[in-house]
């Protein structure tokens, strides 16, 4: 892998020369704003997050609450009126090399170009949205191949057939010449995953994969995701509204709720025993078999819009356990480390959950060097 022309980093977790860091990502207090004739409009306000490296990170929550734009913004694919004002977004290559700090990249850098595509690539939500119409699949695939990897057309075809065959496309020999259109909306999404895994990239986001699709393609994507992701040991930012989905395919769950991350913990924690009222409510209103013939519980309300803002906890006015004069008030919660070095951002956490506690900045420290040591994982996967 190319070691990119930048500074190198000051972040806690670089990795001494030569050694993995055990995390592939790291977002600190990212801010991506639409500037307005009304002001800015703050569509991801703040956002932390971790990603370990060969695990799933699952971030979720409901619509318009910042999930696609911060993983447009690790792309730095955010176009204009949009812009990333403050934060980082860390990559550590894969090889031990220094890590890249995406955010301060110049847009017509060549660092930026290698890390699209070929250190980070996307599933895009929408296959027809993403595929070009008037191209071939093969065409479009190619082009990928031969945009990061030095090969010559005829290679770069022969290895995007394999690809197709590996995501599961019947007579990709025969698949590999024909338009998008041509093709169901399963295939398009398979196509779409080739195209993003066809350069053997460190990370993959995938930006809800399988909205479009039906319960049967739905799982056959999920299956293919997490089975290419083991195999290969790729880290993943999987981006959904459904808890369902995370419970398959994630190890750890960032909530988030209009712009900032309200919860952050391992799969395990978060849905046995959420500790944020909004990931409570969105795991009651879950259907199940218990549930058959009684109504399903729903969030009263919906969440609000970026121009109106609520103060205090942006989720108080939908939250069953707000409390007047203590959680309207003031500015958004911040996120608080708990036992199990667990995240969430409420300021009545110790009242709702009587047996957790916030731990202190000695025992998060201690706590990350565990989950360090606990992710790491051996040197030189990847060979770009």
């Amino acid at each position: 892998m190319p070691t990119a022309t930048l500074p190198a980093s000051t972040s806690t977790v670089q990795a001494p020369s030569g050694a993995v860091s055990p995390c592939a990502l790291r977002i600190e207090n990212l801010k991506t704003h639409f500037m307005t004739d009304d002001g800015a409009i703050p569509a991801v306000d703040g956002v932390s997050l971790s990603l370990s490296r060969g695990k799933v990170l699952a971030i979720v929550g409901e619509s318009g609450c910042g999930k696609s734009v911060t993983s447009y913004s690790i792309l730095r694919l955010i176009r204009p009126p949009g812009q990333i004002v403050d934060g980082s977004i860390m990559y550590y290559p894969g090889d031990g090399t220094r890590p890249i700090d995406i955010a301060k990249l110049n847009e017509k850098s060549d660092d930026l170009y290698r890390v699209r595509g070929g250190y980070i690539s996307m599933i895009f939500q929408e296959p027809m949205t993403a595929l070009s119409p008037v191209h071939t699949v093969g065409n479009q695939i190619s082009e990928a191949i031969l945009l990061h990897q030095k090969l010559t057309p005829a290679q770069a075809r022969e290895k995007a057939i394999e690809m197709l065959r590996k995501v599961g496309i019947p007579g990709a020999e025969r698949r590999i010449d024909q338009y998008p259109h041509e093709m169901s909306g399963g295939m398009r999404q398979r196509v779409v995953i080739a195209m993003a895994l066809v350069c053997d990239p460190d990370i993959l986001i995938a930006d809800e994969p399988t909205t479009a699709l039906d319960v049967t393609i739905q799982a056959q994507i999920l299956k293919l995701i997490k089975d290419l992701q083991a195999s290969r040991g790729t880290s993943v930012v999987f981006i959904t509204h459904d808890l369902g989905v995370v419970a398959q395919i994630a190890h750890d769950v960032a909530v988030m709720y209009l712009g900032r991350v309200v919860e952050n913990g391992s799969v395990r924690q978060v849905l046995k025993s959420a500790l944020h009222p909004y990931t409570q409510a969105l795991l009651k209103s879950i259907p199940s078999l218990g549930t058959r013939g009684a109504r399903l519980p729903a969030i009263r309300g919906s969440v609000p819009s970026l121009t109106n803002i609520p103060p205090g906890c942006p989720f108080h006015p939908r939250c069953e356990h707000a409390v007047r004069g203590r959680c309207d008030v003031g500015g958004p919660p911040a996120l608080r480390t708990f036992t199990g070095n667990r995240k969430a951002a409420c300021v009545r956490i110790e009242e709702i959950h009587p047996t957790v506690r916030e731990l202190t900045a000695a025992e998060v420290a201690a706590a990350d060097t565990l989950a360090a040591e606990v992710t790491a994982a051996p040197a030189g996967r990847h060979n770009h």
